[in-house]
Formats: structure tokens, sequence, C-alpha cells
């Protein structure tokens, strides 16, 4: 059956280690996607806005699944966006506040925000995954609507915190691994899935004619629900041993290496 929606990851899946991929590659197999009516989608834990910056004038074509699925925008458009009440908000932030070796980013959908106490360091780090962001005294003048909470910790300790803030909090949102070193807390229900899900009914796009790239554990529901999911030979062993395929590393350009083979084999993928 023909490909109808390829969705990726970014980082670590369609970009490499630098933060990059082949432009000229990618824009020539955009234009046969467009000519076989295939929806190219961005599925991503970072911020609509740092997303849509990697893709020069054709980022109001693409359609983005942003911030782990809480915020998808189609042409420029919202499609759709979760908002975590402010009481749920005040509650997990008295949590996190609990833990020291954890750094926070409130995301919202304006801006994503981190306190003025954070070192120059992480507020550079975190620009690179969100263009909008925000110095702020305290967390409770934010006047947004809340997407999710993406949280940085020791490498060793992720897993551990990971499990910790599920049984402390796990009712209200479900934190997920997006690499080593950093945690999202995410409304149950609502994620990459959920995400290419929408889209599809959207689109009437089946399940057999999507295909979907990952490399961490928040790309694991988004890689089991479609036919044709792809973990990168980088990707933690978690996403690896889940998925039905496997693409080249990120540094490899595994993502353009597989739609450039379904283009040639213009069939899907034998298991």
């Amino acid at each position: 059956m023909a490909i109808k929606l390829i969705a990726v990851d970014m980082d670590g899946t369609f970009l490499n280690d630098q933060m990059k991929y082949d432009y000229e590659r990618f824009n020539k197999q955009y234009v046969k996607m467009k000519e076989q009516g295939i929806r190219f989608v961005v599925a991503s834990g970072n911020q609509y806005y740092q997303l849509k910056s990697f893709f020069g004038d054709l980022q109001e074509e693409i359609t983005y699944v942003s911030e782990n699925g809480a915020f998808i925008v189609e042409n420029g458009q919202e499609v759709f966006s979760v908002d975590i009440p402010k009481n749920d908000v005040k509650v997990i932030l008295e949590e996190l506040i609990k833990h020291i070796k954890l750094s926070i980013v409130l995301c919202g959908k304006e801006s994503a925000y981190v306190l003025d106490s954070v070192s120059d360091e992480f507020f550079t780090i975190m620009n690179k995954y969100y263009h909008r962001l925000k110095r702020v005294p305290s967390f409770e003048v934010v006047n947004d609507q809340i997407l999710k909470f993406a949280l940085a910790c020791p490498e060793e300790e992720t897993l551990p915190l990971r499990d910790l803030l599920h049984s402390r909090i796990g009712d209200i949102v479900k934190p997920v691994s997006s690499g080593h070193g950093s945690i999202d807390l995410i409304v149950p229900n609502f994620h990459k899935a959920s995400g290419i899900q929408l889209l599809q009914e959207k689109w009437k796009v089946k399940d057999d004619e999507t295909m979907a790239f990952g490399d961490g554990g928040n790309d694991i529901e988004m890689l089991k629900h479609v036919r044709y999911g792809f973990a990168m030979e980088n990707g933690s062993d978690e996403v690896k041993n889940k998925a039905d395929f496997l693409a080249p590393s990120n540094n490899d350009n595994g993502v353009l290496e597989i739609i450039d083979q379904y283009f040639v084999k213009q069939g899907p993928f034998k298991d």
C-alpha cells in the first residue's frame, strides 16, 4: 500500500548531532512527496517556533505535532492544543521544586519560561530547543496556556527521577524520557501518537499508509501506532526493542535513506 504520511522526530532522528540535515536531498524528496500526495509531519517534544525554523520557505507548508503532541499546527493554523489547568500546574510545580537536581522549563503556547535563577549556560542550551524563552522571577507570574513541562536532570538519574515523578504526580501528568538527562511531563493520552492519529482522521489516512521515525522513549507510542515505525540505529535500546523496523543512524541521514528506498521500491517494507 502506498505511503500517505511520513512523521519524523527531530533531535537524534531527522537531525544529525550538529542539529542539521541534508537540505538539498530533503527538498528533492519533499517535491516528490507533494507530487505523490504524501504529507510530511514533524513530531517532536520541542517548541513549534523552534521546529519551523529548520524548514525555511517550506515552514508554513509542513504540519507540526510539537511539544510531544500538546500543540498541533497545520499551514500556520492551530489544529489542537492541550491546556493544563492552573491548579494542576500549581500542584506539579510544588512537587518539582522539592527535587533540587531538576531544572524546569514551563512550556506555554506563546513562550517557554525558566526562572531568573537558572545559569546562563542552561538558558543558552534550552534556547536551542525553545526559540521563545523568557526568564521570570517566579512561575506564578506566567500568564499563558501551559502545554507541558520539560525537565533537565543528571543523565544517570533520568529513569529513577522519571519513575519517582510518576509515583507522585502521574495521575496529573505522565513523565516520559525524551533522552538521557531530559524528562517531559505530558498530559496523559496526549502524545505524538495521539497527534498523528488526529491528523490521520482529518486527512483520511490509514495506519498502514503511515511511516514514522524516532529514537527515544517519547517516540514509542507513535512508532507502535503506525504500520511502518522505524527506530534509529542510534536510538535507545528501549525504542529499538519496541519498533518493527530499524533505520540507519541520524548521522548517516537514516530518515532520508529510508525515504529514498521507499521512492525506489514504491511499496511497503518487509518486516
